[in-house]
């Protein structure tokens, strides 16, 4: 995409994981990695201190980079924590409580306490106005200017920060949500604005108000966050463009990141999904599961063909672990993975009957878990990983943090000494119930996709993604594992290889025995500009790729399927063959079309992206001897809960073609490979560590 160095940055919960690339000008490349503690008060400075410490590594300085990509995990966590702007709605005239209705199901029918998520905007900072369009766009009432400045002025006074506007039917004709934020800008000048009409241009009222609402809670922290973070690296003397991972795999502009910043929830774990697709593209595997697990969360997703699931809708917040509805819910377009509090992180406690829990409370990077030394008092992950024996105190982070036995034994025992075992035992339980719940992540994410593991490999990738992949594989029956070199900072790496992308959808009811071409050519082609003209502004004339989706579904059914169209101006011959399209793919979801039934089609999806180069083939390798252990260490093993010497490897002492048997530890500098009883672990072609069982 360019010349020079390439940068990448990805905040998590605990860390921040830097990448360095650069063409070595044999047709390879160089690579410096780091991971520095993140810092949450201002996230910008663990960024800022991570690039100096990866250029210092790579003897570069700011000039030497052409292009900085980085991925964020605040808007998400500023949801969940509810630490977001004071954001007012404004909406018509009757639909004031659309975002607290919700669309009236029950995640969970048979609980009759149950909890709904609340809405992001209290009742009394959502205001209606008089204006009605009707489901074509034609004005049925005309807006209310007076309410509008009334409204106004009323929100002034309540101390809003942020405002949403969300009219019935926009998403067809904006021209009133544009004449309210006109007025709204006029009296209130800088008051960010978020409007229905460009978050989520899509029918159903709450999916669309939720997300504008979402949208406009988190702009003015994101906003201000990415100007301090532009100005930061500014004066560290950097003049390269800077780009922001969306969600859906695809990078943008800060300028749209800061004005759509709802797009960037899932911006780091999509990183991760984009490495491991990357990685399975150049093992030529087309069934994986990406495993990422770091220090708060860990993530799975599915990738099939080289490519992750994606889905036009996500759940933020969850009530209910797994339970699809128990969150808020967000209309954009996003890389679809299960997501769950274990990680490094995670906090271990007892409950009300007497079982070990973990997560989803992380104690972060500040205090961090009770070895950090840092003040943190309960224990986590990472303690019972070291009581075990799986960490050197001594070498861990590459040895730029020393870790405390003794604090997490202390900590283990304050808070784990109810169920009357030694530290070491209730440490091995730990590990084993995160180790479950993970493995429980996977089947559920496999079952709702239709899917199995059988002739699935798993990518293991994060600072703890390696360390307890061979457990979780073992655990819903996989017999192969790949640990990627940089697996520690894998997200980070994700970004330098996500092409700058970016989709609109819109809504246009359509059937197909009325079929209006016209109406639906014009719109795709406007949609397909405005999708180019945001990927122009960092392709870099680079080769692009567009895309076409219609979301349709059988007359008088409430879900959609995804069919492809072609990137051309439609006729009635493709109007054919994408009705025949359909009906296949309704077919495998339900093992038989609806012979006679009109089909509708509620939305349409464009993408355009830069092209992304496929990888060249990896050679095969021959045998090569195996590296001598650099030490051993007392291990409890999970699965028998024995303990025994396992010798630990270095993983840069590897030559192509070596491998070791099981149980062993191969380090590294960002994270450790634990190489579980049974299993054998042997370094690839290209420098990849391949486990089977």
């Amino acid at each position: 995409m360019t010349t020079g160095a390439r940068l990448a940055a990805d905040i998590g919960g605990t860390f921040t994981d830097l990448a360095l690339e650069r063409a070595d000008g044999q047709g390879g490349v160089e690579r410096w990695t780091a991971k520095v503690l993140t810092t949450p008060a201002a996230p910008e400075r663990g960024v800022l201190e991570g690039i100096r410490a990866v250029l210092a590594k790579a003897g570069l300085g700011p000039a030497d980079v052409a292009l900085f990509i980085h991925g964020t995990t605040l808007a998400t966590n500023a949801v969940i924590e509810r630490k977001g702007a004071r954001t007012a709605l404004l909406t018509t005239e009757g639909f004031r409580d659309v975002l607290a209705l919700g669309n009236e199901s029950r995640y969970d029918q048979y609980d009759l306490n149950i909890t709904l998520p609340q809405p992001l905007v209290p009742r009394r900072w959502r205001l209606t106005v008089p204006e009605r369009l009707d489901n074509t766009g034609r004005v049925l009432l005309p807006l209310d200017e007076a309410a509008v400045r009334a409204a106004v002025g009323r929100l002034r006074g309540e101390g809003v920060e942020s405002l949403a506007i969300g009219f019935l039917h926009a998403f067809v004709n904006p021209v009133h949500e544009r004449r309210a934020a006109e007025i709204v800008r006029g009296e209130w000048p800088g008051l960010p604005v978020s409007l229905s009409s460009e978050v989520s241009p899509e029918m159903r009222e709450w999916e669309r108000f939720s997300t504008t609402a979402a949208n406009a809670y988190v702009q003015p922290l994101m906003a201000t966050y990415l100007g301090r973070l532009r100005d930061g690296l500014a004066e560290a003397g950097f003049a390269c463009p800077l780009f922001l991972m969306l969600s859906g795999g695809g990078l943008t502009t800060l300028e749209t990141a800061a004005r759509f910043p709802i797009r960037l929830v899932e911006s780091g774990p999509a990183g991760g999904a984009i490495f491991s697709a990357h990685v399975a593209r150049q093992k030529g595997w087309n069934r994986v599961l990406s495993f990422d697990m770091g220090g708060t969360t860990a993530k799975v997703c599915l990738i099939d063909d080289f490519a992750p699931q994606t889905a036009r809708s996500f759940e933020v917040a969850r009530i209910g672990r797994f339970k699809k509805g128990s969150g808020l819910p967000l209309r954009i377009p996003v890389i679809e993975m299960v997501e769950i509090g274990a990680g490094g992180g995670s906090i271990a406690s007892v409950d009300a009957l007497g079982r070990i829990q973990v997560g989803p409370e992380s104690a972060g990077a500040d205090p961090g878990p009770a070895c950090y030394g840092r003040g943190g008092a309960k224990p986590a992950v990472t303690d019972a990983n070291l009581l075990l024996g799986r960490y050197d105190p001594a070498s861990f982070a590459g040895g730029s943090m020393a870790l405390h036995p003794e604090a997490s034994r202390g900590a283990m025992d304050a808070s784990l000494g109810a169920l009357g075992l030694p530290p070491e035992m209730a440490a091995l339980g730990v590990v084993e119930v995160v180790d479950e719940n993970m493995a429980n992540a996977a089947r559920v994410h496999a079952i709702e996709s239709g899917k199995g593991y059988d002739g699935r490999a798993i990518i293991a990738f994060g600072g703890g993604g390696p360390v307890h992949g061979y457990r979780v594989a073992e655990k819903i029956g996989v017999n192969r594992m790949l640990v990627p070199s940089g697996a520690g900072v894998g997200s980070a790496i994700g970004f330098l290889r996500a092409p700058v992308g970016y989709e609109v959808v819109r809504s246009l009811y359509q059937r197909f025995r009325s079929f209006d071409a016209a109406a639906v050519n014009a719109l795709l082609a406007e949609m397909s500009a405005e999708a180019r003209g945001v990927v122009a502004q960092g392709s870099f004339g680079a080769p692009l790729v567009e895309r076409r989706i219609a979301y349709m579904r059988y007359v008088g059914q409430g879900h959609e399927i995804a069919v492809e169209l072609p990137v051309k101006t439609l006729a009635a011959a493709d109007v054919e063959a994408v009705r025949a399209a359909y009906d296949v793919a309704y077919a495998g979801f339900y093992d038989r079309p609806v012979p006679g039934s009109d089909v509708e089609i509620l939305s349409f999806a464009v993408t355009v992206a830069t092209e992304v180069e496929a990888p060249p083939p990896v050679a095969e390798v021959s045998e090569a001897p195996a590296p001598a252990p650099v030490r051993h260490q007392a291990v409890r093993d999970t699965a028998r809960g024995a303990v025994s010497d396992w010798p630990v490897y270095d993983r840069e002492g590897f030559a192509p073609g070596a491998a070791v048997a099981g149980p062993c530890i191969v380090a590294e500098a960002e994270t450790s490979t634990l190489v579980g009883p049974g299993w054998t672990c042997r370094m690839d072609g290209l420098g990849y560590l391949e486990l089977t069982r």
